[in-house]
This record gives C-alpha cells, structure tokens and sequence, in this order.
C-alpha cells in the first residue's frame, strides 16, 4: 500500500494531456474544498513541465480566486510568456467546471553564480526531537481539542508539524503574532527537484495563515471565522534535499480590512535559509 508521501507525489504529478495543458486530481479526503498547498504544487509542476531542464524555479506568485471542489479534476493550462537567455516565465490558469479557481505566475532561472549573503536562523530554536510528535499530542491533549481538530491530526498525513510552542492551541488571549513549527516530509521524497520544490510548495501553506490569528486569540479552527487563502508569493534561495526537518519561522505584520498578512522562512537544521514565503488570507468574522 502507497504511503501519505507517496501518495502526495503522484498527486503533484500530473497527468500531462497536451503540449500545454495537464491534469491534476485530488485526494479524497472528505475536505470541503481543495488544500491551497496542493494547487501550489501542482501548477507549479505544470510550468515546470514546459521549460528547459537547465532551469529551476526561483519565484511563484498566486491568487486563489474560488475554492476547488475536491470531487473534479482541475485542469490546468500553462500559457508560455517569455524564454529568455537566463530565465523562463510562465502564467498557470487552474480550471474546474469551465470557470477559473486559480492563477499562478512562475520564473524559472540557469543556475549562476554570484554575491550569496542569508539572514541567520533564529537563535536557540529547540530542536524537533525535543518537541513532542503529532502522535504525542494528540495522547496528551486529547480530551482538551474540538472533535474536528482531534479528527484532523489523527488522519495519516504527508508532512508532520512540531510547533514550537503549543501554547496557542489551548489559549484564547491574544500572543505575540509568530510561531515557529518544524516540518518534514513523513517519508522519502525523490531526488527529482522539481518535486522536492512542489512538495516544499505544498507545506508552504500549511500554518501559514493561522500566524495572523494569534493576536486575536483565535486559530484557523475557530467556528465563528470564515478563513481561505487570497494569494501566497514562494522564494527559492537554495536547493535543499527535503530528507530531514525544516525549520519554518513565520510572523504576521498586520491584520486589516477582514485580511491577514502573514510572511515566512524555511531553514534547513543547520541555519541555510531554503526558502521565504509571503500571503494574505481572508479572516471574516461570521455574522
């Protein structure tokens, strides 16, 4: 049987139908509508698809215009803007039921060399193995979590959170609005760098938002909120083999007009920064 990692891979796939356009299917999940992460990885694969193997994406910017119905196909229809001598653009429509649910556009580079300088990774992180497993959370606080949350960390899934601190989980103050959560992969992950960049992609938006939240004492969880992601822009500074854990450092500079603005950073265990990360989400009181 496939494991969730595995699973996750053939998903990012794609089913590659013409010169320009590709099919991506979702898992059945019982979600309402389809993981942003998920449409992040998957057009960023179908503009992969169509550009020179010498180039590899360093930037994607998207915005989320309807939410997917996980039960359909999503088509998506890569549009060839510019082959440069250096660099590579491409505009990604994601369709379902013939209407647009999601654009991305993507840049793809030769390697080159050049200045290199990184912000340091922040100091006197615990390290993941200090923090307790998803597994060992859920045994401890159990009792203390909303069914639909219990439900949601017991499902098998392809990447694995540790968050630094859980204090937000039980917590309706307001705190400081910024975590700190290793994630990893729960299993192997190809060498390919295009998918190891997808599966990067596709972890990228998940905690994200919730960071706007913690000013407010709310989580993403919280019933009385409509939340969704608006758009999400991804940095690629470094190749990074996604096989050990990852250290993602998020903080969110605002939250106005029923919208947050939230930013991270990726770092490998030993401080290379491997990506950033920048998005704004809806967070709508409901009535």
């Amino acid at each position: 049987m496939a494991t969730p990692v595995e699973h996750l891979i053939d998903y990012l796939s794609l089913e590659h139908v013409t010169e320009n356009q590709f099919v991506g299917k979702s898992p059945q999940t019982g979600r309402q509508r389809v993981f942003g992460g998920q449409v992040i990885g998957q057009a960023m694969v179908a503009a992969a698809r169509t550009v020179s193997s010498d180039r590899q994406i360093h930037s994607l910017h998207c915005y989320f215009m309807r939410g997917g119905d996980p039960t359909v196909q999503i088509d998506y229809h890569v549009e060839r803007m510019r082959d440069g001598t250096s660099f590579s653009t491409r505009e990604v429509t994601a369709l379902q039921h013939g209407r647009a649910i999601y654009t991305l556009t993507a840049s793809f580079q030769r390697s080159e060399q050049g200045l290199d300088y990184q912000k340091p990774m922040p100091p006197d992180v615990p390290m993941p193995e200090t923090l307790l497993s998803e597994t060992a959370f859920v045994e401890k606080f159990s009792d203390q979590m909303p069914e639909n949350v219990r439900q949601y960390y017991r499902r098998e899934r392809p990447i694995e959170l540790r968050p630094v601190s859980l204090e937000h989980y039980f917590s309706n103050e307001p705190l400081p609005a910024s975590q700190q959560v290793w994630v990893r992969p729960t299993g192997p992950v190809t060498d390919d760098w295009l998918i190891q960049s997808a599966v990067l992609a596709y972890l990228s938006d998940m905690t994200l938002l919730d960071t706007a939240l913690f000013a407010h004492g709310r989580s993403i969880f919280d019933p009385k909120l409509q939340v969704a992601s608006l758009d999400h822009s991804m940095w690629f500074h470094r190749p990074h083999a996604l096989d050990d854990w990852l250290l993602y450092d998020q903080d969110s500079p605002s939250t106005s007009g029923s919208r947050g603005f939230t930013r991270g950073s990726f770092y490998s265990r030993d401080g290379h920064l491997v990506a950033s990360t920048a998005q704004e989400g809806l967070m709508r009181l409901k009535s």
